[in-house]
């Protein structure tokens, strides 16, 4: 079996900054790391290995800006097989559909996948889109909001997380999953002996022409959503604080809503 783990490396701060004229996120200078639900969906590919043995292979792939390879590095330290980062200008400033067709691509080259696992959303997007946008652009079935997932022969068997609790669904591979963590998760890193392992396992880096992908589909150009204006929202006021009883809370709060002629007498 070959699994694919689709990830993307995000910014490690709460400054973001936005450019003005294109509507993207500035990634240059500033700190990044591993969208933390991939890094829930990488450590799922390896339980999965453990589980099934010699002939399961994982591969991680990302997109992004060559400094993203770092977190490819990451997903081979935490026991992936190979790598792939998709870096090429002419993908910089894809929306969320022109992601999931270069990355479709990615996995098209790389010949037979039974199963891709991809974070729900990263953090510094929080859309959802893109791995049920590469589902449908490949043409395989989608589980999205999974907790754990196992394999029974040729069945593909997740549990998800739906309102009020968790259902089990059943799908034939090839499929696509998107990763949601438990709330008992506690993130793993690996060890040093690991990383310095992983520097061995190969890390391809691939351009729009190595994937077959047509440019006019890629980019800001590609994208169709187009960002009109991005800006922060006004600040507001200092918040007033109530404490003390539950009685004197509602006075108080009581006492604002008048004085800000919310409410009358």
């Amino acid at each position: 079996m070959r699994i694919g783990v689709l990830v993307k490396q995000v910014p490690a701060t709460e400054n973001v900054r936005i450019d003005e004229e294109t509507g993207t996120m500035v990634r240059e200078g500033v700190e990044a790391e591993l969208n933390p639900l991939d890094l829930h969906a990488v450590e799922e590919a390896v339980r999965l290995k453990d589980r099934l043995g010699e002939g399961t292979e994982i591969t991680v792939i990302s997109m992004g800006p060559p400094q993203a390879k770092s977190v490819v590095r990451m997903g081979l330290a935490l026991g992936a097989d190979d790598g792939v980062l998709l870096s090429d200008m002419a993908f910089a400033g894809s929306d969320t559909w022109a992601t999931s067709y270069a990355l479709a691509k990615a996995v098209k080259k790389l010949g037979k996948v039974d199963m891709i696992l991809v974070g729900m959303q990263a953090i510094d997007g929080d859309t959802a889109q893109t791995g049920p946008g590469i589902a449908q652009q490949l043409g395989i079935p989608q589980v999205t909001f999974c907790v754990k997932i196992d394999i029974d022969g040729k069945k593909i068997i997740a549990r998800r997380l739906i309102d009020g609790g968790h259902e089990v669904v059943e799908t034939k591979a090839p499929a696509l999953l998107t990763m949601i963590m438990p709330k008992e998760y506690v993130s793993k890193y690996p060890s040093f002996p690991a990383v310095h392992a992983s520097l061995k396992k190969t890390c391809h880096t691939w351009s729009a022409a190595d994937i077959g992908a047509e440019t006019q589909y890629l980019g800001l150009k590609g994208s169709p959503t187009q960002v009109a204006k991005i800006y922060p929202p006004p600040q507001r006021e200092k918040a007033a604080m109530s404490g003390g009883s539950s009685q004197e809370a509602v006075e108080n709060i009581l006492g604002i809503l008048r004085k800000e002629h919310f409410i009358e007498d």
